[in-house]
């Protein structure tokens, strides 16, 4: 919590007492209100509540209060509890003492009757101090707690968007080289594309946003590397509809979906065994993601490494309230429907 507001519990206490003070001494002083008579009282009242209260108050404060929190013992809080209001009291009991002598507490009832409402107020001001800490601690933790999961969330997100799968960049780099001596040609060209990939994982998701063009130039590359691994070039369909000028993502939200599917297609002999479609309305962007898929192998729970429940996580930091992320697997059919709104 913020020095400001401690500080502005504490003078809040403090003024409502004085007030408190203030209207029992008006409401005592109504029909006699002697210079004198009110002088006296008001020196009184000062010691006998003022004084006890606030040695009380910062006793309890600093003193019971941690006192619990380090040995978690309830009896040792109350013990220094009883000691600090008594200490308190005591300081009242002989600030009233040396001014006014002991003959004006024996006006309770007796000198020890005196010295126990003493010990009372302070008591009372002391409970008050440790509900003011107690919801101060309770309000910081809460607010550390809340910090500390949006850093670990920060880093999950920083996890993924650092995430380049191993078995994709060695199976590339094995594929173009066998294709040197094929065709040196394409061979520089899916180079170049593993290069632009490789550039874009270490420069452009470093900011928060970027172009949904860029976005999409990664996917193509990427799906054109992937197609080196097999000779069947239709096993996956990619559409774009829609505008993507001026429209923004973050990045590397998309590419984990994909992923998945290229790791998880059951059989990269069949036509448009995978289905990548990107569609860029007015106001939001949709995305599907279909592939086939193996049904008696264990059901797809990560994608490149990272499972849903993260991605999930990564998606609510990124767009609060503005997607809707819809996974399915029915049969061989595995399935990803992501709709941002307002990107």
């Amino acid at each position: 919590m913020k020095r400001s507001l401690i500080i502005g519990l504490h003078a809040g206490f403090w003024l409502c007492y004085c007030l408190l003070i203030l209207l029992m001494l008006g409401v005592f002083f109504q029909n006699n209100a002697e210079e004198q008579r009110v002088n006296y009282y008001f020196g009184l009242i000062f010691r006998m509540a003022v004084v006890p209260s606030v040695i009380g108050f910062y006793l309890f404060y600093f003193l019971v209060f941690s006192t619990y929190v380090r040995t978690r013992k309830l009896w040792i809080a109350i013990g220094y509890a009883l000691l600090g209001s008594i200490l308190a009291a005591s300081v009242g009991y002989v600030g009233v003492a040396s001014r006014y002598g002991t003959a004006c507490l024996s006006k309770t009832g007796s000198a020890l009757g005196g010295f126990l409402l003493i010990t009372f107020v302070a008591f009372v001001s002391g409970v008050v101090a440790l509900v003011i800490q107690g919801f101060i601690t309770w309000f910081s933790e809460i607010k550390l707690k809340e910090a500390l999961a949006q850093k670990n969330h920060e880093m999950e997100l920083a996890l993924i968007k650092s995430q380049l799968d191993p078995h994709f960049l060695f199976n590339t780099i094995n594929n173009i080289d066998v294709l040197i001596l094929k065709n040196a040609a394409a061979a520089s060209s899916y180079l170049n594309q593993l290069s632009d990939i490789m550039r874009f994982m270490l420069y452009e998701t470093k900011t928060n946003v970027i172009p949904l063009t860029k976005e999409v130039e990664y996917i193509e590359k990427y799906i054109a590397l992937q197609k080196i691994r097999t000779t069947n070039q239709g096993y996956i369909s990619f559409l774009v509809e829609g505008s993507l000028g001026g429209k923004t993502i973050a990045p590397m939200v998309l590419i984990p979906f994909i992923e998945n599917a290229f790791k998880h297609t059951g059989n990269k002999k069949l036509e448009n065994a995978i289905s990548v479609s990107i569609c860029s309305r007015e106001k939001s962007i949709e995305f599907s993601c279909k592939n086939r898929i193996n049904p008696n192998k264990t059901s797809l729970s990560n994608a490149n490494g990272l499972g849903n429940e993260l991605i999930r996580k990564r998606l609510n930091l990124l767009y609060p309230e503005r997607h809707t992320l819809a996974i399915s697997q029915q049969g061989n059919l595995y399935q990803v429907q992501l709709t941002i709104t307002n990107p």
